[in-house]
């Protein structure tokens, strides 16, 4: 299994940007990527993440474990090149402020940023990026 896997919610439009955002600044080529609609998520989740239950947040796998809200999201910026990887530095923000202003705009996305009415398809030269069968 890769490293380094970013769950997604496949029809939402803001979470499909920030997954095409991730993919051009991913310098290392480390990230690989399923929505939270694949079967493969389901599986992977429920052998790597047992006690989650809210697969309606990005969910962030790495190093052998699984990382939730905006901590996700800090994680992952670290691993980007400058100057996104600065943002990690608010991980000093209490998580229970951070993840409250993540739930704002995560109860929201759809609203503000729109919905798809089916998960996106990744090009064929992105294919192996995204984990869409069983591993």
């Amino acid at each position: 299994m890769p490293e380094h896997i970013i769950f997604f919610d496949g029809v939402c439009n803001l979470c499909n940007s920030s997954v095409n955002f991730v993919i051009r600044h991913d310098k290392q080529n480390i990230f690989h990527f399923a929505s939270l609609q694949w079967p493969v998520a389901r599986q992977v989740l429920a052998e790597n993440y047992p006690e989650g239950d809210d697969f309606h947040t990005i969910l962030y796998y790495e190093d052998g474990k699984i990382f939730e809200k905006s901590t996700a999201v800090l994680r992952i910026a670290r691993k980007l090149g400058y100057p996104w990887k600065a943002a990690y530095g608010f991980i000093i923000v209490p998580k229970f402020i951070r993840d409250a202003v993540y739930m704002l705009i995560s109860r929201n996305r759809y609203k503000w940023f729109g919905k798809r009415e089916e998960c996106m398809v990744p090009s064929s030269e992105l294919k192996n990026k995204f984990l869409n069968s069983s591993l």
